[in-house]
């Protein structure tokens, strides 16, 4: 098969479906013998679903958020978390350790300016060759989407909550 070429992956867009695309590249990364380890930049340590899946399959999801938005009551707290958090997905793409390293809702860190672009940037052009890494949320920078190798924008068409039908479970978490 050759050389592994290590692919930098946007997920982005209104529509749902950015980390779910990123957990089924992760499935299919573990169903061929790679290591793969997720990065959650936003989501706490709630329990869902894809928590239990990863156990199962046999790798990592790491939540390291606290579930910051627009509307937060702390912002230097979002941002030393959103820090911390980037400070461990660095240390882990740059390790080398991993085939497939998900940085899942790090488009939202980047874009409240949680985060460091340049740095982030920086590191994905600077890391061990054949590591992929896919990085999901809203709002994905111009300069994130040069970089790519492959960018997908979620697009909403109809969603269930516009009706007032609330998340369901073994759906959206």
């Amino acid at each position: 098969m050759g050389e592994r070429t290590g692919l930098v992956i946007v997920n982005t867009g209104n529509g749902k479906g950015k980390s779910t695309a990123a957990l089924g590249l992760a499935m299919r990364a573990v169903g061929n013998g790679m290591k793969v380890i997720m990065v959650q930049f936003i989501k706490g340590a709630w329990k869902v679903g894809e928590y239990e899946s990863a156990k199962k399959l046999g790798f990592e999801i790491r939540p390291m958020g606290e579930g910051f938005t627009w509307v937060t009551k702390d912002r230097e707290r979002d941002k030393r978390v959103a820090a911390e958090a980037w400070e461990f997905a660095k240390a882990t793409i740059l390790a080398g350790a991993h085939d497939l390293v998900i940085l899942d809702e790090i488009n939202y860190a980047l874009s409240y300016g949680y985060v460091d672009l340049e740095e982030v940037l920086g590191t994905l052009r600077t890391r061990p060759q054949g590591i992929h890494v896919v990085l999901t949320g809203r709002k994905a920078d111009a300069r994130l989407l040069d970089l790519a190798d492959l960018a997908t924008e979620m697009v909403e068409i109809k969603h269930p909550y516009k009706k007032g039908i609330k998340a369901q479970q073994g759906i959206e978490f």
